[in-house]
């Protein structure tokens, strides 16, 4: 199927590895102009020999509204416009209540709050105006399903998942606003807590213990293509009637309704 992407623009944070690289990876091949956003150059610089030189890449905090207001300057100057957002910026933090310190509280907040807020608002006017605006938050299923193991981040994307539904009804009809609701992906921290261990596993045999562990159905973790090929549906024009929707790509991990 034809998804339409091809000429719009599409902002991807957190863009430079991972999801978010996949995501703009699949962009590319879709035909979309596509910017990335990263806080680490070295990560950057990596992702341009991989996605090439059409991509614009901008180093920037995304808890930074005026680098954000700069970012989304760029993106108009080269590209004419932006028709859609991924807020795909953000880490999770393995802590719980006794070892969370306050100031631990007050980053992972500040990041999966501001995370959203200041690319949304920067990029707001222009997606308005695009015709076809689409904001696609990367979440987590923990936000409904909350993990005493990393008590801050659970709480943080309870909250962001509550932003989410209100930012659909308040940018509507103009701009649709969904969110994905992220279980176990093979991702950099995967590969590095591996590294950590001492296990005598290969590491599909120690990704599919934890998967087991957790009681997730499909028995291994997901892959970021999978997750980017879902982050592109909801862009779509194509599924123009979706907005303050959460689609799992969880392998049915939550057990709630």
């Amino acid at each position: 199927m034809d998804l339409d992407l091809a000429g719009r623009t599409v902002i991807v944070t957190g863009g430079s590895h991972g999801i978010g690289l996949a995501t703009a990876e699949l962009l590319v091949a879709e035909g979309a102009n596509v910017a990335v956003c990263g806080r680490t150059e070295s990560r950057l610089t990596a992702a341009e020999a991989q996605l090439g030189t059409e991509v614009l890449f901008h180093a920037a905090d995304v808890r930074d509204g005026d680098a954000m207001q700069q970012m989304v300057a760029r993106v108009v100057d080269r590209f004419g416009g932006v028709d859609g957002l991924v807020n795909n910026a953000g880490t999770g933090r393995m802590s719980d209540w006794n070892a969370t310190t306050d100031d631990d509280w007050r980053d992972e907040l500040d990041l999966k709050f501001f995370g959203l807020i200041h690319p949304t608002r920067a990029a707001e006017p222009h997606l308005r105006a695009s015709g076809v605006g689409a904001i696609v938050n990367m979440n987590a299923a923990l936000a409904r399903q909350p993990e005493t193991h990393m008590i801050a981040t659970s709480a943080a994307r309870a909250g962001a998942l509550n932003l989410t539904k209100n930012l659909a009804r308040e940018l509507a009809p103009e701009v649709r606003v969904n969110a994905i609701l992220l279980g176990l992906i093979d991702s950099g921290p995967w590969s590095r807590r591996y590294d950590a261990t001492d296990t005598d596993l290969t590491y599909d045999e120690w990704a599919a213990e934890i998967a087991a562990d957790r009681g997730v159905p499909l028995a291994r973790f997901g892959r970021p293509d999978e997750v980017a090929s879902v982050v592109a549906m909801l862009l779509s024009p194509r599924v123009g009637y979706t907005t303050g929707a959460l689609v799992e790509v969880s392998g049915g991990v939550t057990r709630g309704i």
